[in-house]
């Protein structure tokens, strides 16, 4: 059984995530609003806009980037403190790290703010388009204009230049280390195999990529930018590459905007462009409605950490939980 319990955040919905077991949403007037037993709290983040969020790795805390020019964290309790200030930058790239550091950045800038306080400078001589953090050891990629740069945040070490013309937007390890993943400004997806720098290429979507979502045991990379969810294989020794895509949830007449795998079951939650989402299994394609169109397209997603509740949020400033098993 499937119920939904609505939310009014207020605006657009950046992210969503769960602290601790309580949902919370990041909102583009600057805003978070987090729901626990107690009720509803809105606390405000930033004095402009949020521009990017992501939760730490810990799950105890939300990191925010804000057009204001600050990086914020707000922990599971509502807390609030100023991690860095870039003054007149607009904030919009964010990756939490090990060892409580986080990244930063805005324009040709990349940060790292290390669990001291210290920041270390990777800036590049091109916009920055995405940042990540290797799944082992405080190593940052930087997804750049012709490629990706990879440094060791604490060593003096060489960087790893990884290329490939065009403009790189967003960037994700794969959860065993092994490959290095990129959204291209055009309808594609690149990947380098980090052992010898082998070329992945992915294409044929009709639109841009601008989401995406690694299976549980890490075995696919689920993707948005078609009108269905596109899901790369990545077991083997060549990756993706040779390989035939999972397609899920095809609808024909909607793009998937965002997708989010379910965090134990080899299950997709998938984004519509009308409001609509989708649960689908790999093994069969069985598909569940979680969701009818609203308004505004889906611009946020996130399990919690036992798979039996969804949070939602769209482009119109609609949101929600919706629970498996009927206790919404």
């Amino acid at each position: 059984m499937v119920s939904v319990a609505p939310l009014d955040p207020g605006g657009y919905v950046v992210a969503t995530t769960f602290l601790r077991d309580q949902p919370v949403f990041a909102v583009g007037d600057g805003s978070v609003v987090m729901l626990s037993d107690s009720g509803e709290r809105r606390i405000t983040m930033h004095e402009g806009g949020i521009l990017a969020a992501c939760r730490t790795l810990e799950g105890d805390a939300l990191i925010t980037g804000g057009d204001d020019g600050t990086v914020r964290r707000m922990s599971a309790e509502g807390v609030v403190e100023t991690l860095a200030e870039l003054p007149r930058k607009w904030i919009d790239l964010l990756a939490a790290g090990p060892q409580g550091s986080v990244a930063f950045g805005a324009g040709r800038i990349a940060q790292v703010r290390l669990a001291s306080g210290e920041i270390r400078d990777f800036s590049q001589d091109r916009a920055v388009g995405g940042l990540a953090f290797a799944p082992r050891g405080l190593r940052l990629a930087v997804a750049r204009y012709d490629g990706a740069t990879l440094q060791f945040v604490n060593a003096t070490a060489e960087a790893q230049e990884l290329a490939w013309k065009g403009a790189h937007k967003g960037v994700v390890f794969s959860p065993d280390g092994k490959y290095l993943v990129t959204c291209m400004q055009e309808n594609a997806l690149h990947g380098w195999r980090l052992a010898d720098g082998q070329d992945m290429r992915m294409t044929g979507y009709p639109g841009k990529v601008k989401s995406v979502s690694w299976s549980a045991k890490g075995r696919y990379l689920a993707t948005s930018g078609a009108n269905a969810a596109i899901l790369w294989p990545f077991f083997g020794k060549t990756g993706p590459m040779g390989q035939q895509p999972l397609q899920l949830g095809a609808r024909s007449d909607q793009l998937v905007t965002h997708v989010a795998c379910h965090p134990e079951e080899e299950v997709v939650a998938i984004g519509y462009q009308d409001g609509m989402v989708l649960a689908v299994r790999f093994s069969d394609n069985r598909e569940v409605l979680l969701r009818r169109p609203g308004e505004g397209e889906i611009s946020a997603l996130a399990w919690d950490g036992a798979g039996f509740r969804l949070a939602f949020g769209t482009s119109a400033g609609e949101a929600g939980i919706i629970s498996l098993d009927g206790s919404a």
